[in-house]
């Protein structure tokens, strides 16, 4: 009976994509997938001369493939995972491989990495990032936690990642659950902006009255530039999509509620847990929420009357100013989420590399953008920097738009136009950039009521000061 080289348990989207990669770079493949409908019609969607089987029998698919087994685990994270390895369990051998490539929760697999090394066998949590396109012709890869298990796929994993400058787009990103937390992190990123493109988005159509083949026009440029990414890049081809159904502009029928899958959320709530401020993600994630208010919108907005917005009188130095702000407020948010990676590959004993991290989110991933090969000479330069920020050649870029992104900011508040991504970023960067905070004040209240005590500008130790005295 021929043995597989590797296995993938899930042929949905992603998961048979990713398996029909793996077979194009010339291993052979084995799928497993409960719908028999879809193990059995796996191999009609191979390219021809592949190795490819599909099964719907757990048994025989784990038995049809080679020692030490190499297992992909392509089902949503949560008790679809866990149900998975239990099901799994009974058939593997010490010394086999499961990778959870979903966006699993990363304490969750720290509890199944323990599990199965009881038995002796390997656990990773690895992230994947491109979505359908990219899981069949080269996501991002972000493998973590067993290092010996990652030396076994590492051939495979880099074979079938995207590729930049001839590097494969994926590398080692640390200790235990590292690869799934940097993962976390990239949806987090993400997150912010998506928010800040739609920002813009609202900017350019209110506040110069630009209609969907300008707007084609506008993020075309802008993606030819030092703004190219991903994200720009799909947001351009959006504007030129029609609708079927009513034969307007598809993005225009589109209702303004946003959804999410938790991966945002679970940032937000690292930043809070490990005291990383991360404003511009966080706000990304609350207005996700906020939309959802839809019906309580409305009201409100018939409550309040209709914002008057003041047409620009400059439009294309209007549109310029929204593209540097969008910029520097993208960068910004990139520098959020790297900073959380450097506390929590401290906090976690992760050791992730940063200059790995960017490298392989150049290509493949949805935040892939050029800026990102900035950071990877920064990294390179300077592997210890806390924050991107501090870099100088990122100084210079920030300092040169920071114009605009005061302009776009103030705009947006005097004309009543939601910005909330934008305004944190910048509020962020003033904060980030501010060497005395007004936090004395607080530190004074917290003392006054609640005797927490402060720390002084002038000498070291802890002081307490008994306030009410001060009335006498």
């Amino acid at each position: 009976m021929e043995k597989y080289n590797y296995g993938v348990v899930g042929l949905g989207v992603m998961g048979k994509n990713i398996l029909y990669n793996i077979a194009d770079n010339g291993f052979s493949v084995a799928g497993f997938d409960l719908d028999a409908e879809k193990a059995n019609t796996l191999a009609d969607g191979a390219t021809p001369g592949t190795s490819v089987m599909g099964t719907a029998v757990l048994e025989a698919f784990v038995q049809s493939l080679e020692l030490p087994r190499k297992i992909i685990l392509m089902v949503p994270a949560g008790k679809p995972v866990d149900i998975v390895l239990t099901n799994l369990k009974p058939f593997l051998h010490q010394g086999d491989i499961v990778i959870d490539a979903g966006n699993s929760f990363f304490l969750d697999t720290e509890r199944r990495i323990a599990d199965y090394a009881t038995l002796g066998l390997h656990f990773m949590g690895m992230g994947v990032s491109g979505g359908e396109k990219g899981a069949r012709t080269g996501p991002s890869i972000m493998p973590g936690g067993d290092l010996e298990a990652f030396n076994k796929v590492k051939p495979m994993l880099e074979a079938i990642s995207a590729k930049v400058n001839g590097e494969a787009c994926t590398a080692y990103m640390g200790r235990s659950s590292a690869g799934n937390y940097v993962k976390m992190v990239h949806n987090g990123i993400e997150y912010a902006i998506m928010q800040l493109i739609s920002e813009a988005y609202d900017l350019l159509r209110k506040g110069a009255k630009l209609n969907n083949d300008e707007l084609y026009e506008v993020f075309r440029k802008w993606n030819e530039g030092e703004m190219n990414s991903f994200l720009i890049e799909i947001t351009r081809d959006i504007f030129r999509e029609k609708d079927t159904l009513s034969k307007a502009y598809l993005v225009d029928s589109i209702l303004d509620k946003a959804g999410a899958k938790g991966t945002g959320k679970w940032t937000s709530e690292q930043g809070m847990e490990i005291g990383t401020s991360i404003p511009t993600i966080d706000i990304a994630v609350t207005s996700r929420i906020l939309s959802a208010y839809k019906e309580e919108r409305m009201v409100a907005s018939e409550l309040y009357g209709e914002k008057s917005v003041e047409a620009v009188t400059d439009k294309e130095l209007f549109i310029e100013e929204v593209g540097e702000a969008l910029y520097v407020s993208t960068l910004i948010s990139y520098a959020q989420g790297l900073a959380l990676l450097v506390n929590a590959s401290e906090e976690y004993k992760f050791e992730i590399p940063l200059k790995d991290v960017v490298k392989i989110w150049r290509g493949g991933c949805i935040i892939r953008s050029v800026v990102l090969e900035t950071f990877y000479q920064a990294y390179s330069k300077r592997p210890e920097l806390t924050n991107i920020l501090l870099d100088e050649t990122i100084v210079d870029i920030v300092k040169s738009k920071l114009g605009s992104i005061r302009k776009t900011a103030a705009y947006a508040a005097s004309n009543g136009i939601p910005s909330l991504g934008l305004q944190t970023a910048l509020g962020y960067f003033d904060a980030y950039t501010t060497a005395s905070l007004p936090v004395n004040l607080i530190q004074a209240q917290r003392d006054y009521f609640g005797a927490h005590t402060y720390q002084r500008i002038d000498r070291e130790g802890i002081f307490h000061t008994s306030w009410d005295s001060c009335n006498l």
